[in-house]
């Protein structure tokens, strides 16, 4: 059976991954904060699919968090064979109004954490000549919105980059771009969700189903919906100052920073 690694696991797009793949009956290492909710994951996902889990907490916002997961990434005798690099945070509010270590911190969890554990997963796996890494950017990776979406175009150009450099090699590398999904991250953040139309919702488990699909069709980036498909299509061609303009405005109405 092979072993996947996943953060942020506990919620969201990382729990529906959990609940996939373990239904898949692949054993897991689920990382979160949180252990007492990892526990419990753990423990439903074993008794309902006969699969082991792993608990792993650790604060992807600390060196000794990051620290802790690259460990068990580089076991070479218990190896992971696909990483979902899940663990993310969005910050309410126009640059300046957001403290400076916060946004430092964005950046220690969707850059630094993504680099330094996708790196430590890839070299097993390019020895062992397989395995699969899901970094979970976003669609705000495309327009022009702060931080939260300088990183996630980061996570977009990195992931892109290395499943290039590691062509060839058995090892598959994926962005995996969604919108709004309906999970505790605007509710974290503090940010409202009640004038974001309901057909922008997206479902995290068919989210997941999809993105395991263009993962297996061996793409590198994965916007897994024909309604965003659509949107990032005319944000390509759409002039960069009239863009700019819109997603500054919707994003203080009620997207992240």
């Amino acid at each position: 059976m092979t072993t996947a690694l996943i953060t942020g696991a506990t919620a969201g797009i990382g729990s529906a991954f959990a609940r996939r793949l373990a239904s898949d009956g692949h054993n897991l290492v689920v990382v979160a904060r949180d252990t007492e909710r990892l526990q419990k994951q753990a423990t439903e996902l074993h008794d309902k699919h006969a699969v082991e889990v792993e608990v792993l907490t650790a604060d992807l916002a600390t060196e000794e968090g990051i620290a802790a997961v690259e460990k068990r990434l580089a076991d070479r005798t218990h190896p992971v064979d696909l990483l979902v690099n899940n663990a993310g945070f969005g910050n309410k509010g126009e640059f300046l109004d957001v403290p400076m270590a916060d946004e430092l911190t964005m950046l220690k969890v969707h850059c630094e954490a993504v680099l330094r554990l996708t790196s430590a997963a890839v070299k097993g796996m390019r020895e062992r000549g397989r395995g699969g890494v899901v970094n979970v950017a976003s669609v705000a990776a495309f327009v022009p919105r702060g931080t939260y979406g300088a990183s996630k175009a980061w996570v977009v150009q990195f992931t892109q980059g290395v499943a290039k450099d590691l062509a060839g090699s058995g090892v598959r590398l994926m962005a995996l771009c969604p919108g709004f999904v309906r999970t505790e991250f605007h509710e974290r953040a503090g940010m409202g969700t009640d004038n974001i139309p309901s057909w922008m919702w997206l479902d995290a488990d068919k989210l997941v189903a999809e993105a395991l699909k263009d993962m297996a069709r061996g793409k590198s980036l994965s916007i897994p919906d024909p309604r965003y498909k659509a949107l990032m299509g005319v944000v390509k061609v759409a002039p960069r100052r009239l863009l700019g303009g819109i997603t500054s405005k919707t994003g203080r109405k009620y997207g992240p920073q």
